[in-house]
């Protein structure tokens, strides 16, 4: 069973992709963002607790987001691993996420980033932001300002992982194609 970490600054792909992996590979992609809105939608019990947070305008702590992770790879073991878009975020989060997958004997196997230029980026979430909808994907001051904090709280991860031997560089740029062959060469190892 494998456990890949997929990341990389809003606009890179990550999404995209995952949803090419996830067939290819027979993964239970977790998504961060489909997590809380599963749980929140559904009033579980840890649902609740992150609407309280978010209604507060506070992130959701840590152990609310490990627990919700932890419920989807229970109920997913039957895959042949895992695709975390999403998470971790911080050092931090790693560090919970390699302690929960060791208590089920599993560890992050590789973490893969898709690495773009800035310019590149914020092109293609402007272009986006003609049919998403969402008002962040419209501002580039806004999209620059995810980067700023992609910089200080994730890009710290690439060292964490490079300091493991599980951090592999993919370039984000090209089509889709030609992004999800370089994905699947890096994989194709584990």
């Amino acid at each position: 069973m494998i456990a890949i970490v997929l990341f990389g600054k809003p606009g890179a792909g990550k999404g995209t992709q995952a949803e090419f992996l996830k067939e290819k590979y027979n993964l239970t992609h977790i998504s961060t963002g489909d997590v809380f809105r599963f749980n929140i939608k559904n009033e579980t019990e840890l649902g609740k607790k992150a609407q309280e947070f978010i209604n507060k305008g506070e992130l959701v702590p840590d152990a609310i987001t490990i627990d919700m992770l932890k419920n989807e790879v229970t109920n997913n073991m039957d895959k042949a691993g895992f695709l975390f878009d999403g998470f971790p975020r911080t050092i931090a989060q790693a560090e919970a996420l390699d302690t929960f997958l060791q208590s089920i004997n599993l560890e992050v196997t590789a973490t893969v980033g898709l690495e773009a230029d800035d310019d590149v980026l914020v092109a293609r979430i402007l272009e986006r932001g003609k049919t998403s909808g969402r008002a962040d994907d419209q501002d580039e001051t806004k999209i620059r300002t995810r980067y700023e904090e992609y910089n200080e709280k994730t890009a710290p991860l690439i060292e964490y992982y490079t300091n493991k031997n599980k951090y592999h560089a993919v370039n984000g740029i090209g089509s889709i194609q030609e992004i999800t062959e370089r994905l699947s060469a890096v994989i194709d190892r584990f």
